[in-house]
């Protein structure tokens, strides 16, 4: 078998003789045979394929010791994982193109709290939290207030004080002033209040690995509304008769939807359908989605907990949304509706609409 100097496999697989020399150190690709005089590392024609795949991995960005795990997988599970690596940098890629839409109205001094047109428009709202039919105690909070509206499901033995520190730490929003300019920092900073909030109840529960809370909210800034999003609470937009769900469910089923492992008709009866992959509490992954939606009269939120959304399909929250005119009705008939179809969980409601103000 004639082997191939680390030049000429270099060439051949696209990947310096630098990067040869440190895949070898690590592991991931080590030469056929190293030449006990010279100590030249040569390199079989067979291992072209693998060393061409590494180098297409590492072009993904992927680290070093995913690299060296997909090598060990036959090409089945390898393109899993690789398909399960990418769907996570595009969601890290969506994470980062919200921040970058605050960032530049931070630095175009276009900040929401300071828009010509926050005198203009307002907002009515309801909010209704309910046991349902099962459980015997109910651990959803719902708030809605003039500047905060917030949804959270705690879980766990302390999920009740959860949900509700996590939406105390918000409640004051509704009378701090925002500086131009500070509409990120101030949502990061409750975020952070929040989580810590959290993790001082779970730090007094017998199992606090197992107390958190989801936490969906939107800050009224006058003409927009800012988004915080951790959890499977959801929030949806009635918009010219249109029904968007604008947020996105921090689930495992969720994800392996995304990944195309799961069709959607499969997640409702999945037994993992409840498990979360980021939420408020000790060591969960806290990173909140965040982003902003430019309010237009007569737009319409819905923010609830998922003991609503996995039981009222979603033609009925078109209905309701569309149908019922006031706040306070429609959240009475959305929690009608999820006991009706069992009341198998707690479900929270906020209701809020986007209304032009009287001069």
């Amino acid at each position: 078998m004639r082997l191939l100097t680390i030049g000429a496999f270099a060439k051949a697989s696209r990947l310096s003789p630098k990067a040869l020399r440190l895949y070898d150190e690590l592991g991931l690709l080590t030469p056929a045979r190293v030449d006990p005089v010279t100590g030249y590392r040569l390199y079989a024609p067979e291992q072209l394929e693998q060393a061409r795949l590494v180098a297409w991995l590492r072009r993904l960005g992927m680290p070093l010791a995913r690299i060296q795990h997909v090598r060990t997988l036959d090409a089945v599970a390898a393109a899993q994982e690789v398909r399960a690596f990418w769907v996570q940098v595009e969601a890290d890629t969506a994470a980062r193109r919200d921040l970058a839409a605050f960032l530049i109205d931070h630095l175009s001094r276009k900040d929401p709290a300071m828009s010509p047109t926050a005198k203009s428009l307002g907002i009515r709202y309801a909010a209704l939290s309910d046991t349902g039919l099962v459980r015997e105690s109910n651990q959803d909070t719902a708030y809605a207030g003039p500047r905060l509206l917030a949804v959270a499901d705690g879980c766990g033995s302390q999920g009740a004080p959860a949900s509700a520190a996590a939406i105390d730490a918000l409640k004051r929003l509704e009378t701090a002033g925002i500086p131009a300019g500070g509409l990120l920092n101030v949502l990061e900073d409750v975020v952070e209040e929040a989580k810590r909030a959290v993790c001082d109840i779970a730090g007094s529960s017998s199992s606090p690995e197992d107390t958190g809370t989801t936490l969906t909210a939107m800050l009224w800034t006058g003409s927009q509304l800012a988004l915080v999003h951790i959890g499977d609470s959801r929030v949806y937009l009635l918009r010219d008769g249109e029904l968007f769900q604008i947020t996105h469910d921090h689930t495992m089923v969720q994800s392996m939807i995304d990944e195309g492992r799961l069709d959607p008709e499969e997640a409702a009866s999945h037994p993992q359908r409840s498990l979360l992959v980021r939420a408020l509490g000790q060591g969960a992954d806290t990173t909140p989605d965040m982003r902003l939606h430019d309010a237009q009269r007569e737009d319409r939120y819905l923010l609830c907990s998922d003991g609503l959304s996995t039981v009222v399909p979603t033609q009925d929250i078109h209905r309701v949304l569309s149908e019922i005119s006031e706040p306070e009705q429609a959240v009475r008939e959305f929690i009608a509706l999820a006991n009706g179809s069992g009341g198998p969980d707690n479900v929270s409601c906020v209701v809020a609409d986007v209304l032009e103000l009287q001069q």
